[in-house]
């Protein structure tokens, strides 16, 4: 063989192992970009971001991380932070007095959902006459009976310019919805007298919370208040368990009275009118929706407490509260 075709032998072997060295180098850079698109893809601290990186993936954005940033206070409803930001959106408060912090959580997951009471308060106080140094007292009445009663009593305290307190029976209140509105409407006062209207001091504690609360929920459903106190059932006191069950209910006051005008007993409008002239200033009288001698009775009532230079209000303005 010439030297000529030895040499274009030569040629040909060296051609094919430098393309096998540049082969084998491209293999390997696929090799380390690929593993680098690996690492950067699966979030590795030392990992070599490309000149174009790629998009985050999408992330649903963590609620902020109370105890870090923002901490709940121990007042309901609030809540205090570090940082200038507004959350995006409302958060439950957790019991008052929970002081371990939430972290990474959703707070819907974890915090107590806010009851429709008002907070636990101890057990109420009972009431049965306001100060007596000012030309006032409060006429409450017992609601229930014929609502066309309920809403002419309404008539004449406004046509006397009076101001009424009504402690409804909740399931009266539930079978007239309307009247709830009806006499806040009117610039008087709402309360609680018990789901049933039962002998409620006799009552195992179950059962006095059932009566209490009972009528608690339908004063919210129907008025959107609780009712400024509550009062017991054929008592004209509470007993120590159901002041603790109204307490425990958010009602801080278990309201009595000093003057019973016997309306409940038809004893006749000339009746009811002679008992009111018993009244005085800072008196809390026990009167009732339902009864035809209490509408008759009424007009002249207030005349004779207007004589008197007595004026007809709220409980809470009696009171002060």
């Amino acid at each position: 063989m010439t030297n000529r075709p030895r040499r274009a032998l030569l040629a040909a072997g060296i051609g094919l192992v430098a393309a096998g060295v540049v082969g084998c180098s491209r293999g390997i850079q696929a090799v380390r970009d690929k593993a680098t698109g690996t690492a950067v893809a699966t979030g590795a601290e030392d990992a070599t971001p490309s000149s174009e990186p790629s998009p985050a993936p999408s992330r649903t954005p963590s609620p902020p991380t109370v105890g870090s940033r923002a901490t709940l206070s121990s007042t309901p409803g609030t809540t205090t932070s570090t940082r200038a930001t507004t959350p995006a959106g409302p958060v439950s408060s957790p019991r008052v007095g929970t002081s371990s912090p939430v972290t990474g959580t959703p707070p819907s997951s974890v915090a107590r959902t806010r009851p429709t009471s008002r907070p636990h308060i101890g057990p109420a106080a009972q009431i049965a006459h306001g100060p007596s140094n000012r030309p006032r007292l409060a006429l409450t009445f017992h609601g229930a009976g014929d609502i066309a009663y309920a809403r002419e009593i309404l008539a004449i305290a406004k046509r006397k310019n009076a101001r009424i307190t009504v402690m409804v029976v909740g399931t009266w209140l539930a079978d007239n919805p309307a009247i709830g509105r009806e006499i806040l409407a009117g610039g008087h006062e709402i309360g609680n007298h018990t789901l049933t209207h039962l002998d409620i001091n006799s009552l195992s504690e179950t059962a006095m919370r059932a009566e209490v609360v009972g009528c608690r929920d339908i004063l919210l459903r129907t008025t959107g208040v609780p009712g400024a106190y509550f009062r017991q059932s054929q008592s004209p006191t509470a007993n120590q368990q159901l002041l603790g069950v109204a307490g425990d209910a958010g009602y801080a006051v278990c309201l009595s009275y000093d003057l019973d005008s016997l309306d409940w007993t038809d004893p006749g409008a000339a009746a009811v009118r002679q008992n009111m002239l018993a009244a005085r200033a800072g008196s809390i009288v026990s009167l009732h929706l339902g009864h035809s001698g209490t509408v008759e009775a009424l007009p002249g009532v207030l005349d004779d407490l207007a004589v008197r230079g007595l004026s007809a209000t709220t409980v809470s303005t009696l009171l002060g509260t």
